[in-house]
């Protein structure tokens, strides 16, 4: 089983394929995007993803945009901002929208792929979460 099933956004064809190949070499599942609408029709679509590694500056919907839409859209999926243009404000921006992390490229990939387990585990902690308090609600109700 791989450790995460992600999601990887970034409008640069060479830099997707290029990042797919070792992450996919360090057991991550990946199946990429080339732009904020491809990945919101790959997430409507895919539903075991679990995190988002999405670039920041993208032509059309941007990647702050594009994290807005996710977290209104599927608020679950973890996402980590991953940027070559990062600003202060951006990355502040980000955060508030509910990016797990941001990270700037290059990206050391040890880095990488610790934020994407986090992401992940963080995830999978709060379907458990929800799971759990909806059995106990159905449990006393039967009570």
């Amino acid at each position: 089983m791989a450790i995460a099933k992600v999601l990887l956004v970034d409008d640069e064809v060479p830099f997707v394929e290029a990042m797919t190949r070792r992450l996919k070499k360090r057991d991550l599942e990946v199946s990429p995007a080339f732009s904020g609408v491809e990945a919101l029709e790959k997430l409507g679509k895919e539903r075991s993803i679990e995190v988002v590694i999405l670039d920041v500056k993208m032509p059309g919907i941007d990647g702050i945009e594009t994290l807005r839409e996710i977290k209104k859209k599927f608020p679950m999926i973890e996402v980590v901002m991953l940027t070559g243009h990062a600003t202060v404000e951006t990355a502040i921006e980000g955060m508030k929208l509910g990016a797990y992390d941001y990270l700037m490229k290059p990206c050391d990939m040890d880095i990488l792929m610790k934020k994407v387990g986090e992401a992940a585990a963080r995830k999978r902690n709060q379907e458990t979460k929800i799971i759990e308090a909806r059995l106990k609600e159905i449990t006393l109700r039967r009570t």
